[in-house]
């Protein structure tokens, strides 16, 4: 039994080690400042790792070898800062900001884009004005896992406002979900025209399904909820956040405002929270969304 005990610590150890030396590996490999060093590098670190693993004696010493060489990587990846200052694409060069004077809420920096095609668009972006007593209600707006989900905010004296939660890249830059598990990628709130966010992903982007749900949300929660997400639009907009895979993605992101909107109240960690095609999934079991119908014909 002991020896048995004894093993499994040990492999689960060793598994423990190989996760960490791939995740640092890639560290090194996509956020390494000097790109002609980065593959290079990454392959040394590497291999001389699972070498640490294989011919070290003692399986205790080698895995504390493999621990100490994480740490020094993951010591170095935490030293690096989002600047905010990159050359972005055209669709994300700008950060929103809001003005909140009592009831009244002015937007800086709304997209309103012209697109003729995808990738063949006029950047367009614009101030609008909206009252905190005039929302209504809330729409969710999502697609497959990669693509943000997106909160369209209802009021009954003007058109409704999206808010889309994105990766911001830089030109040159397409989405990787491997790549998002390090720094490559900054985090932006895009408020936004729903003829911009929600039609580009239904007219012009291929492949894209949207599946829009109205949320079953009282009207002074839409009011706490919208202003969570202005709150964090703020602070995005005084101080740049990096985007990650896990812990700070489109869906975590919606979580996190639902938590501040509900004054700390929080539900249950799902898995599903970390793919934002799964999240409509989640919300119905919790009755977050309408549920009239069985979820798959809704």
């Amino acid at each position: 039994m002991r020896k048995a005990l004894r093993f499994a610590i040990v492999a689960l150890g060793s598994l423990v080690c190989l996760i960490a030396t791939a995740w640092a590996s890639g560290a090194v490999y996509f956020d390494l400042p000097v790109a002609w060093l980065r593959a290079p590098l990454a392959l040394i670190y590497g291999l001389a790792m699972l070498a640490a693993l294989l011919f070290i004696k003692g399986r205790w010493r080698a895995m504390g070898v493999v621990a100490i060489g994480f740490g020094v990587v993951l010591g170095w990846w935490l030293t690096i800062k989002p600047t905010g200052d990159r050359t972005w694409q055209p669709d994300v060069a700008r950060r929103a900001w809001a003005e909140i004077q009592d009831d009244e809420v002015t937007l800086h920096e709304v997209r309103n884009c012209e697109y003729r095609t995808e990738t063949d668009y006029t950047p367009q972006w614009e101030t609008r004005v909206v009252h905190l007593s005039k929302l209504t209600g809330v729409d969710l707006a999502i697609t497959y896992w990669g693509s943000p989900s997106i909160a369209s905010f209802q009021f009954s004296d003007s058109l409704p406002l999206a808010i889309s939660i994105e990766t911001r890249k830089a030109v040159g830059q397409s989405y990787s979900v491997i790549a998002g598990l390090y720094r490559q990628y900054e985090l932006i709130y895009i408020p936004a025209d729903e003829r911009d966010v929600i039609r580009l992903r239904t007219n012009y982007r291929k492949g894209e399904d949207v599946f829009l749900y109205r949320v079953r949300i009282a009207p002074e929660h839409a009011r706490a909820l919208f202003l969570a997400y202005l709150d964090r639009l703020n602070r995005l907009h005084e101080r740049p956040e990096f985007y990650n895979q896990i812990s700070d993605n489109c869906t975590t992101n919606i979580r996190l405002a639902n938590i501040e909107a509900q004054q700390g109240k929080v539900q249950p960690w799902d898995w599903r929270m970390l793919l934002n095609g799964k999240s409509d999934e989640l919300l119905y079991e919790r009755g977050v969304i309408d549920r009239s119908l069985p979820f798959p014909a809704l």
